[in-house]
């Protein structure tokens, strides 16, 4: 049987997608974005929400870009290694948002939302790489974003991602992460699990805004009359 909403429903005409950028360092008008990989979501017919298809991309750092030894020390990246398959920040933000604007079409949302772990410094330097190539039109909402840092505070006491993990009961395996692909899907898990004990909060919540007379009351005409910015067209480029 299926739920009584879709995920259109369940986030006000939000797509969620889980985003990680591993990076040369912490300013994203000057550090090199290294790695990023972007994880959908799903709602399963008893309205839970799963992990679905992992896009992962080696990048090059741009020109002129820092590359701080420290990051580097973290999260393991080479970045002049021969063997390693990076590719333009132009060719993997094209990759990643052709995806992205497809299953936004899709499940009849509006936009893509981010979600990360302390995901203001992902969508930082996301839309730094968008503003660096060029792209007119970013599937991504510009400044809104769900952060799993401060869901995970409010959830279950923890804060730092790898706590977390553990803390919601899912794996954490220490050597495979600060690759963008572990990280990216290890949030995605996180954040649905979350969202799947949130649930019945969210239906209790849904059953009170129900009705055109609610809508009225705020002077709007339906639930997507408040998502921002508008559509995408159907050509974004």
């Amino acid at each position: 049987m299926l739920p009584e909403y879709q995920i259109k429903d369940r986030f006000r005409g939000f797509l969620p997608v889980v985003v990680d950028c591993e990076t040369g360092g912490f300013n994203s008008a000057t550090d090199a974005l290294l790695d990023i990989a972007a994880v959908l979501v799903r709602l399963e017919p008893d309205g839970s929400l799963h992990r679905a298809n992992t896009l992962r991309y080696h990048v090059q750092p741009f020109p002129g870009s820092r590359l701080d030894p420290a990051s580097l020390a973290v999260n393991g990246i080479d970045p002049h290694h021969p063997l390693r398959p990076a590719i333009s920040e132009s060719d993997a933000l094209g990759r990643i948002f052709k995806e992205v604007r497809a299953a936004v079409r899709d499940s009849g949302c509006t936009r893509a939302i981010l979600v990360g772990h302390n995901a203001a410094f992902d969508l930082g330097f996301l839309n730094a790489a968008v503003a660096r190539v060029g792209i007119k039109r970013n599937p991504f909402h510009p400044f809104s974003c769900f952060d799993t840092a401060t869901l995970g505070g409010v959830a279950l006491g923890q804060t730092v991602l790898s706590r977390a993990a553990i803390a919601a009961g899912l794996t954490w395996d220490r050597d495979a992460a600060h690759s963008a692909a572990y990280d990216a899907e290890r949030t995605a898990d996180l954040f649905c699990n979350i969202c799947n004990q949130f649930k019945p909060i969210f239906e209790r919540a849904r059953s009170r805004l129900e009705g055109d007379d609610l809508y009225a009351a705020f002077g709007e005409t339906s639930p997507d009359a408040q998502v921002e910015p508008q559509p995408m067209e159907p050509e974004d480029g």
